[in-house]
C-alpha cells in the first residue's frame, strides 16, 4: 500500500519508454520496415541514456 504513491525514478520510467518503443517497432516489422527501424533507433537513443544513469 505504501508503494502506492511512489514516484517513478528516472531510470523506470526510461525503460518504460524503452519497452514500448520495442513492442512499437515489433508490431511495425510485419507491415512497415522503415518505420520499424525508426523505433528502433529511438528505442536504441533510450538505452543508451539508461545505460549511462547510475
Amino acid at each position: 500500500m505504501l508503494g502506492l504513491f511512489k514516484k517513478k525514478t528516472e531510470k523506470e520510467k526510461l525503460q518504460q519508454q524503452y519497452e514500448k518503443l520495442m513492442k512499437e517497432a515489433f508490431q511495425l516489422s510485419t507491415s512497415n520496415r522503415s518505420a520499424s527501424d525508426d523505433k528502433y533507433a529511438e528505442a536504441d537513443i533510450i538505452m543508451k541514456k539508461i545505460e549511462k544513469l547510475p
